[in-house]
């Protein structure tokens, strides 16, 4: 058995590392440390049908003979099942950009000063002339982005750029990297977050759902944009204003984050004498007050209409489902004949649970595959209502860890939307 793993608290540039090294070892299987970084859990959670991976526990050590290392060269760095390794022989392939000496003693290395580790592997994956898919490509592109500083750090080199143009070239997302390399907030940031929300001021022109919050600030703050889009996700607003007024001279700083296609916060921004584009702006405002720099943006909100698609749109239908006393047995096999990951159980027209991959685990034993249904479905299902966004079912999805959302109108099933629907739609690879 060949693996692929990397450092504990995984970054961006370990992910994509790691699933670049699966286009070179095809047959290696991915295997992911317990702890991630926030925003990689948040991606995947999105992404976990394309970027497949075994958690540590799925393993069995005794059967592996090499292991592939990505971004790091340190054994200490590694889960304590992976380091157990170091005392089997077993072959080990090294590919990391850190200039440390490090202990990991392996029998083939790849280890150069560069920006990000992927861009490494993106070398030689170039070199072969291998496929990438868009979303491949987005993610690789996060982790060079991500170590380098959108290619601004000193240890960006110009192989990391040109990594970079050719992802461009490939179909890789920008607004989709931009969307998870938020960047980390602190005590300060999250104090006025705090105070935004406890202030929270929302209201509805057309059918744009829009927030301003006005607070107060001693001096500057770094990130303050950080703070705007965060508190806009919090209260599921479409747009969100941020008015920080400066306590010493009464100068406001004027920071405003929307969703594509509902207001043109640019726009917004130039009425004030700053600028920006659709969905984000700012403008420091000198001369005018708080109350009055609100009037404005108020009556600068256009209504403007979400994206064409909606839920419906997107699911998919008939939908294919399970009766909650049939046995566990038969709905594997209308699992895999329906080639699913995940089924609802429907009773008379009603949804009474749902069923996915994960519930035919480990935990199954023998003597329950021939068990009812309803006796390992979920009976707390999260679902949608067909007229929703594709923003929204992301959130529910993120939120609670789940692959599919049944689509209720009317208090019956009439779709589904999963994952891969989301996919489909946020990278542009829709049916005609």
């Amino acid at each position: 058995m060949r693996i692929i793993t990397t450092h504990k608290n995984v970054d961006f540039d370990a992910l994509a590392s790691m699933m670049a090294a699966t286009v070179l070892y095809p047959e290696a299987i991915p295997v992911m440390p317990n702890n991630l970084h926030p925003n990689v859990r948040r991606f995947l959670a999105v992404h976990k049908n394309v970027f497949d991976s075994r958690s540590i526990r799925e393993i069995d050590f005794g059967q592996i003979t090499t292991m592939i290392v990505v971004d790091t060269c340190r054994w200490d760095r590694l889960e304590a099942d992976c380091r157990s390794l170091a005392k089997q022989e077993i072959n080990i392939h090294l590919w990391d950009h850190h200039p440390d000496i490090g202990d990991i003693e392996a029998n083939w290395c790849c280890q150069k000063p560069m920006g990000a580790t992927v861009t490494l592997l993106l070398g030689e994956i170039q070199s072969q002339q291998l496929p990438i898919t868009p979303i491949s490509a987005t993610l690789f592109l996060a982790g060079i982005y991500e170590d380098t500083g959108n290619l601004s750090f000193p240890s960006t080199r110009a192989e990391d750029a040109l990594s970079a143009g050719f992802l461009l070239q490939e179909g890789a997302d920008l607004s989709i990297v931009a969307e998870y390399l938020r960047p980390a907030y602190g005590k300060t940031q999250k104090s006025i977050l705090f105070k935004m929300l406890d202030s929270s001021n929302s209201f509805t022109i057309g059918s744009v759902k829009a927030s301003i919050c006005k607070v107060d600030i001693d001096g500057h703050v770094s990130n303050l944009a950080v703070v705007v889009d965060m508190y806009r996700e919090i209260i599921n607003a479409d747009v969100a204003f941020g008015i920080f007024t400066l306590k010493k001279n009464g100068h406001s700083i004027v920071i405003g984050r929307g969703c594509e296609g509902t207001s043109n916060i640019g726009s917004i921004m130039r009425t004030l004498g700053g600028g920006g584009h659709p969905e984000a702006g700012s403008a420091m405002v000198k001369s005018t007050g708080s109350d009055q720099i609100e009037e404005v943006i108020r009556s600068r909100i256009n209504n403007y209409q979400r994206r064409d698609f909606s839920i419906a749109d997107l699911m998919s239908f008939p939908v294919f489902y399970v009766a909650p006393d049939m046995s566990m047995q038969h709905a594997y096999q209308v699992m895999l004949e329906r080639r699913c990951t995940g089924l609802p159980a429907i009773d008379e027209d009603r949804l009474v649970g749902i069923i996915s991959k994960r519930d035919f685990g480990k935990r199954l034993k023998e003597k329950d595959w021939q068990k009812p249904v309803k006796a390992f479905m979920r009976r707390d299902v999260v679902t949608i209502t067909s007229g929703e966004t594709a923003e929204e079912a992301v959130r529910l999805i993120t939120r609670n860890d789940i692959g599919r959302l049944p689509v209720i109108d009317k208090g019956r099933v009439i779709g589904i939307v999963t994952r891969t629907d989301l996919m489909n739609y946020f990278y542009d690879i829709l049916p005609s």
